[in-house]
């Protein structure tokens, strides 16, 4: 078995999630299942990462919900996942 990868949460991260999960209480369960999914194996087809593009260059995404995304970068020689941002898609992607 692999060793769990490492969830880095930015400040920005911090500021966004605590805003986000206030406002949208219904998904807090929905959160905490991606974040371990992403400990776990965020390469997991369930999960839908996919390259941004334009500004966000170099970083990725899952979809939390069809109209919430978290951003994220995977660093797979560290075997970390530095979370960016969470937020609707014209929140983070905007």
């Amino acid at each position: 078995m692999t060793e769990p990868f490492s969830l880095i949460e930015t400040a920005s991260f911090k500021r966004a999630a605590r805003r986000f999960l206030r406002k949208h209480r219904d998904l807090v369960g929905k959160v905490y299942e991606i974040l371990e999914q992403l400990r776990e194996d965020p390469f997991e087809p369930s999960l839908r990462l996919h390259n941004l593009t334009g500004k966000l260059a170099g970083k990725q995404a899952v979809s939390l919900t069809y109209t919430y995304r978290i951003i994220l970068c995977v660093e797979i020689t560290e075997h970390d996942v530095i979370l960016h941002n969470i937020g609707s898609h014209d929140e983070v992607y905007g």
